[in-house]
């Protein structure tokens, strides 16, 4: 199994770069990241995903010729490109368009490119391939991957990803009579498109629960639960599904959400994980999404979550409830933010929604709590103070403002643009604003695209330790 992303930033530079004023084909090519999922969470088969890492031009000294049917160039700067994709352990891709229809592979391009993969072959022996894109003049998307001896596997699923989602390679479904009322809003292309999308949460509490049941409501197809609590007391006013019994049981907050979803057999398979965001055995689960709703409010968790959205090309919509209570010296605060992070948008770092001071503590009481009470007891990592205020219609309106952005991504119901970087809304002041801010120049991860799109690295996500 296979699929593709296109990170957003990439499919409009090769948009651009492979347009003709006269209608003729162009080409270019497109190094790929690869992201090799031992155990889809949700099948258990193995799956590979291609994400964009670079556009790179063919040079003008190899063009040979082009018209409205097809496309020439020398291979030289194909054979050199291969040295640098197999040097970084990348996959090299080669993209032409088809202006005047959709986006197929015709036989002339199934004989040009079993020519390209016998150049593979010859240089780097068998099991080495490379990729292909085509680009449909109506804006659809084909890809494959090219393996050796003689074989192509097709991408089944080409997601074009960023402040929008485009998924090409969905198929047509049955109609749903449960989903009609949707459909009636958005079209019959809706409801396949979310039966497609595969969607992690991460935080299973006040934001993750209500999360987790409007995206089954809405249809989408494959959810991924991930939380290391049980239920307790303090939940119950909150947690959407909780009951005293999951209290009594101790029972986990993924089982206890995974339990109501599937008891209302409304069509959506549920995988659960019971642990850290960024444990290793979660690393396939988190690969295998489409987009993530980050619901966690530990720092190394969205520290996390941070770098795997610019190194896969997931977009993270990360949330947050700020709520003081009133005093004789200031007034209620009661606030939700929903903040979009993908490549092309400010991360979370450069926003200061991330204390690395507060991210490295959570670490080392995580990984070695008798350590972190030692130096809690030395005053060198904070502990942890009083819990702050929460109300159950405040977490579900932020989880509310979080889906309907990736409805946004999805339908552009509000217009162009996607999704907004950053909503702020004051619950008090009945008040929304959004927000946006300068990435700072030493950024890795959003400053440049040096990054993006890098996928699978040793150590994971270039992280120590």
């Amino acid at each position: 199994m296979i699929d593709m992303i296109l990170i957003e930033a990439h499919a409009a530079e090769l948009r651009a770069l492979l347009s003709s004023a006269n209608g003729a084909e162009a080409a270019g090519y497109v190094l790929f990241g690869v992201a090799d999922i031992a155990s889809d969470p949700w099948t258990g088969l193995r799956r590979r995903r291609l994400v964009s890492h670079e556009v790179i031009p063919v040079p003008d000294e190899d063009r040979v010729s082009a018209s409205g049917v097809h496309v020439t160039w020398s291979t030289r700067s194909f054979v050199r490109l291969l040295k640098k994709a197999e040097e970084r352990g990348l996959v090299l891709g080669i993209a032409h368009t088809h202006p005047g229809s959709t986006a197929f592979f015709s036989d002339q391009d199934d004989r040009n490119e079993k020519d390209l993969l016998r150049i593979v072959s010859n240089r780097s022996g068998d099991g080495h391939g490379f990729a292909s894109v085509v680009l449909g003049g109506d804006g659809s998307v084909c890809a494959r991957h090219w393996t050796s001896p003689n074989r192509s596997e097709a991408c089944e699923r080409v997601l074009v990803s960023g402040r929008e989602l485009i998924l090409h390679g969905v198929g047509a479904m049955p109609v749903e009579e449960m989903l009609d009322r949707q459909a009636r809003l958005f079209g019959p292309a809706f409801n396949p498109l979310v039966r497609s999308l595969r969607v992690g949460i991460v935080g299973c509490g006040g934001t993750g629960s209500p999360t987790a049941m409007l995206l089954a409501r809405l249809g989408i197809g494959h959810l991924l639960l991930v939380d290391d609590d049980t239920i307790e007391l303090t939940n119950l006013n909150r947690v959407h599904g909780s009951r005293l019994d999951d209290v009594r049981a101790k029972a986990s907050k993924v089982d206890v959400l995974a339990r109501e979803i599937r008891g209302a057999e409304i069509g959506v398979q549920v995988a659960t994980f019971r642990g850290w965001v960024g444990d290793a055995d979660v690393r396939d689960a988190m690969r295998s999404c489409d987009v993530i709703f980050g619901c966690t409010d530990d720092h190394d968790g969205r520290l996390f979550l941070n770098r795997l959205a610019y190194y896969y090309g997931i977009p993270v919509i990360d949330m947050g409830v700020r709520i003081i209570p009133k005093s004789k010296d200031r007034p209620y605060e009661m606030a939700g933010r929903v903040t979009v992070v993908a490549p092309g948008t400010p991360c979370l770092l450069c926003r200061g929604l991330i204390d690395p001071v507060r991210a490295r503590d959570e670490a080392l009481r995580r990984t070695d709590p008798d350590e972190f009470e030692r130096r809690k007891a030395e005053a060198y990592v904070s502990g942890g103070g009083d819990p702050a205020p929460v109300v159950v219609t405040f977490t579900t309106e932020t989880a509310c403002m979080a889906v309907n952005e990736l409805l946004q991504a999805l339908t552009a119901f509000r217009g162009d643009g996607g999704m907004k970087p950053e909503r702020r809304r004051r619950f008090d002041a009945i008040e929304e604003r959004t927000t946006t801010c300068s990435p700072r120049q030493e950024c890795e991860q959003c400053a440049t695209p040096r990054i993006w799109g890098r996928a699978d690295v040793t150590p994971f996500l270039h992280r120590i330790g």
